[in-house]
This record gives structure tokens, sequence and C-alpha cells, in this order.
């Protein structure tokens, strides 16, 4: 088995001390072996990690990962503990994903004000990568969004304004993912009941094509469906503008 020291560990893991000695305090992997005065890890503290740095780029929160790690250490088997949720948490986009200290952050959005990072956090673009007040490193969960709002910075948008387009807009499609879901669940639970749990391989196996064809056919319609909602509303929109500006233009000059 090898050995590690946590500077070594951390390295080796990808990540930081820090958030090594965190996920310690939390529980999410086990004491070191100590030698006098020297901590040492092993192989089964860096799969651990692993382990955690995979979850959280997946999106799932530091509640999920010691959910699903509670019930392994309790004996439980670890597909059982994932279960149905685990399939249904499964997240739906793969969006680009990146750590970043807080300064190459900070120097990327041009602001260090904690209400505009913590507008990010909650808008879960951005995940604190440490328990460090302020965080030395940040998960970005979405780059494409960051460089996009990047690039509207750089032509005079305010990130404040980028924020509030961005928070209507989560809000609008919020709505829209309320009803492809609520849709699915009440078709996965038709002449069954509302909490329903897959007993046995065929059952586990249908509810699995589902939530797959239920992904598949929901990523399909709400892009195409916004799309065609972006086309008609811009010319809408471009067709109302244009007659606004004629009108300016035959109004006399007074």
């Amino acid at each position: 088995m090898t050995e590690y020291r946590i500077d070594d560990l951390a390295r080796a893991a990808g990540t930081t001390t820090r958030n090594v000695r965190g996920y310690q305090d939390r529980g999410l992997i086990p004491r070191p072996q100590r030698r006098g005065r020297i901590a040492i890890y092993g192989d089964h503290h860096l799969e651990r990690l692993k382990a955690i740095n995979g979850l959280l780029r997946r999106g799932f929160t530091m509640s999920h990962i010691a959910e699903f790690f509670t019930g392994v250490q309790r004996g439980e088997d670890l597909a059982a503990v994932l279960g149905l949720k685990g399939l249904v948490t499964e997240p739906w986009g793969r969006t680009p994903s990146a750590m970043i200290s807080a300064g190459e952050l900070r120097e990327k959005l041009g602001s260090s004000d904690p209400e505009l990072f913590g507008a990010l956090i909650e808008l879960d673009l951005i995940v604190p990568a440490d328990e460090g007040e302020p965080p030395s490193e940040y998960l970005i969960k979405d780059t494409e969004t960051i460089d996009a709002y990047v690039e509207l910075m750089e032509i005079g948008a305010p990130l404040t304004y980028i924020l509030g387009l961005q928070r209507r807009l989560d809000e609008d499609l919020a709505q829209a993912a309320r009803t492809l879901i609520s849709a699915g669940r009440r078709a996965i639970t038709e002449g069954r009941f509302d909490g329903w749990i897959p007993e046995g391989h065929d059952e586990e196996d249908w509810a699995a094509t589902f939530i797959g064809h239920l992904r598949r056919t929901g990523r399909v319609t709400a892009h195409n469906s916004l799309n065609r909602a972006l086309d008609k509303e811009l010319s809408r929109q471009l067709d109302d503008y244009l007659n606004i500006a004629r009108q300016r233009r035959q109004q006399p000059e007074s």
C-alpha cells in the first residue's frame, strides 16, 4: 500500500490540503494513521478523494456526498445507497467545469465584490471548493456561461445586469422544468402510487429505460422549443422595433 503525507495525498488527488482536512472534519474520509506527529494516509484515502472530486464535478452537493458515504459506512451496498435517487439525480447536462483560484476568478470577473460571488453561488454557477473565509478556490460548474458573461462584460454590460437577466431566465425555465418533470412523475406512477420504488430487476430496468427516454426527449424538445420561441419572439420584437423607428423618422422635427 502506498503511503502519503497530506501534501502528497492532496497533490495526487488534484485537490488542496485544506480540502483534505475539510473532508476529514465532515467525516467524508477516514482519519489518518498517526506516527508520532505525522499523519499517514493510504490508497483508500486517495480513492475516496477522487470519488468526492468526481461527484462534485457532476453537480452533487456536499450533503448528497455525505449521505452516500454514510450509507456505505453503514454496510449498505453503494448501488442500494444511490438507487433510484442516483439514477434520477444524474445531471441532465454535461457542461464543462474547472477549478480556479479565488484570485483568478476575481480577475476573470473584474470584481472582488462578495455579493456578486454570492449571487453566482446562488445561481449554482460556482461552488466554493474549500471552507476558508473567504474560500481560496472555486469550482466553476459551467465555464461556457461564465465565459459568455466575460464576453458581455467586455462590450460594456455590467455583471449585475447580466446576473439579473440570468435570474429571470432561470425563473422562467424553472417553470418549464416543473412541467416536464411533473409529467414524468405522473407517468412513472400511473397504475402504481406516488412514492413507488422499483422492486426486482424487471422493474428497475423499466424505470431506468423510462428515465433515459424522458431525459433524451426532454433535452431535445426543450432545446428545440426554446429555439422556436426565440425565433418567434425575435421576429415579433424586431418588427415592433422597426415600426417605432419608422414612426420616429416620420415625425416632423420640432
